[in-house]
């Protein structure tokens, strides 16, 4: 992928958005249900779109939130539904849509008691909490937030009771519900202002803050004084990071505590957008500028479900942070099972492979998205879960769930408990690692493609594949089902001795994306990337 000359230089004022026309937009346009992007899709982490693209309106959100209440109600979630949002533009108008819609029909809302910014996990965090032991009145949520989009995107995620990502059965059912609405021109759709006085109000940083101690080490960071910088990038984690630092009493400096819906103090990422990618070093080149102020600095997306860890060697690859905290945790646990296994994406490095196995733990491979992790943590199963696109979450000490979302905060904090216990940071470790079981080189790139050969990709059987090499080395397998659990990749996975590749269709371009390794450096896997592509093609010829 071309990378823009611009990219990790500070935003200008032509980069910015007209947040006065993008929410001017989110009312007056409305969508058309006859134009299929204009449409309510749920992808891996809900409905997401722009008002100025009529992609993401006040229509979209009205009927989405209708059809929430309709499908709870068929499932029979009588309990309070936790709503949390970002600071993305859009994301107020959102809230308030939405809270207009659920108290229309008679839904019991719980909102921050400052209706302030709620991070992603904050929400799974709460319905945990009060779905605990109980069988009956169960609570589920709903959190607007886009992730790290660009400034211009809203989003709408919701999740039922297990307190993680929707599945499909779920995210079906609420868009096809939603889109007959939209072609209804919200005929059926009951809605009124908001009632303040009946919100009910949660204390989400509080509860949060104060149960810490239970999933993370913070005496050992506290008495090692960990030196810690963290970046919100303007996200809603911004008063969390703060109240760490004061209740917990850790040596915490919140790098930029600054919000801005156009986010205008951001570096552009990789295409020369504005992203609040922490695990980008394009979008994160200012706090890996500072990295020498701190011992670990740490960043998250707007919604805080992601981290990126930046020590004195720079911004870590998300790949090999995974891989470390993996290694680290199953140390240093000891209140979980023997049994608990670890929890990676098909997507995300065989350095996880090779680290679970010397652990003498269970690999749970599953396709791409967190959704899949929920049964595992929920149960104790799993004891990490995690995507190679920064997002993961793990267990309490005790082995009991902490979260089933993920949780950028916490992962940002193991960072510092790591080298606090071990004196190692985490990219020390990481090297100590590639010494032991060798150094993958890792890319993904973009292939062009058309809708036609995108649909096939997704509904392709090993039988399909006909190659018996790949790069050099003789095909061991060949996966469209996810080891771990047997559900669907919706694309294909290569694997050899020496690397491997996985090819998945794009949700919103006609391109796919293919993800592969090497453990025998970076010119072969260029090798593997180019044999991927013949691969894919004569598979799809079949």
């Amino acid at each position: 992928m071309p990378i823009d000359p611009r990219a990790g230089t500070p935003a200008e004022a032509e980069d910015l958005v007209d947040v006065d026309a993008l929410l001017a937009a989110y009312h007056d346009r409305h969508p058309d249900p006859g134009e299929a992007g204009e449409r309510v899709a749920f992808g891996t982490s809900g409905h997401r779109g722009s008002s100025l693209k009529t992609t993401f309106n006040d229509d979209h959100i009205a009927a989405t939130s209708q059809a929430i209440c309709e499908y709870r109600a068929a499932q029979g979630t009588e309990g309070p539904l936790f709503i949390g949002r970002d600071t993305h533009a859009l994301s107020e108008p959102a809230w308030i849509t939405a809270i207009e819609v659920f108290q229309a029909n008679g839904v019991h809302v719980l909102a921050d008691g400052d209706e302030a910014f709620t991070p992603t996990p904050a929400v799974s965090h709460a319905i945990l909490t009060h779905n605990r032991a109980r069988v009956s009145g169960l609570a589920d949520g709903v959190v607007v937030t886009p992730s790290h989009n660009p400034p211009s995107d809203g989003g709408f995620k919701y999740n039922p009771p297990n307190g993680g990502p929707a599945d499909t059965d779920a995210t079906s059912w609420i868009a096809d519900r939603a889109n007959e609405l939209l072609a209804a021109k919200l005929d059926g759709v009951r809605r009124r202002p908001i009632d303040r006085q009946g919100l009910g109000r949660y204390d989400f940083l509080g509860e949060y803050v104060a149960d810490l101690p239970s999933v993370l080490n913070l005496d050992a960071i506290r008495d090692a004084g960990i030196r810690i910088g963290a970046d919100p990038l303007g996200g809603a984690s911004v008063a969390y990071w703060g109240a760490i630092a004061e209740r917990l009493g850790l040596d915490l400096t919140v790098v930029n505590p600054a919000v801005d819906p156009q986010f205008g103090f951001m570096t552009l990422d990789w295409d020369g957008k504005i992203r609040m990618d922490c695990s980008s070093p394009y979008a994160m080149a200012s706090l890996v500028q500072r990295r020498d102020d701190f011992r670990i600095a740490t960043g998250n997306d707007a919604d805080s479900d992601r981290h990126g860890i930046v020590t004195a060697d720079g911004l870590m690859n998300p790949n090999h942070f995974l891989a470390v905290a993996i290694g680290y945790l199953y140390g240093h646990r000891p209140g979980w099972s023997s049994d608990a296994g670890v929890g990676k994406t098909a997507v995300s490095s065989s350095m996880i492979d090779r680290v679970a196995a010397d652990l003498g733990r269970k690999l749970v491979e599953t396709p791409v998205g967190f959704k899949w992790f929920v049964p595992g943590l929920l149960d104790g199963s799993i004891g990490f879960g995690g995507e190679e696109s920064a997002g993961a979450s793990f267990l309490r000490t005790d082995g009991s769930v902490w979260t089933t979302d993920k949780d950028g905060i916490i992962l940002a904090l193991l960072a510092s408990e790591i080298a606090a216990v071990t004196g190692e940071t985490p990219s020390e470790r990481y090297r100590a690692l590639t010494e032991r079981f060798g150094e993958p080189a890792y890319a993904r790139i973009d292939v062009a493609t058309d809708s036609e050969s995108k649909a096939k990709l997704g509904r392709l059987s090993a039988e399909d594949v006909s190659a018996t090499e790949l790069a050099g080395d003789p095909i061991t397998e060949r996966l469209t089902s996810a080891p771990g659990n047997g559900a669907p990749l919706g694309g294909l996975k290569v694997v050899t001795e020496g690397g491997w590749f996985a090819a998945r269709p794009s949700g919103t371009e006609d391109v796919y994306k293919v993800y592969a390794e090497s453990f025998r450096g970076p010119e072969h896997l260029a090798r593997i990337q180019d044999e991927a592509r013949e691969v894919v093609a004569s598979a799809l010829r079949s």
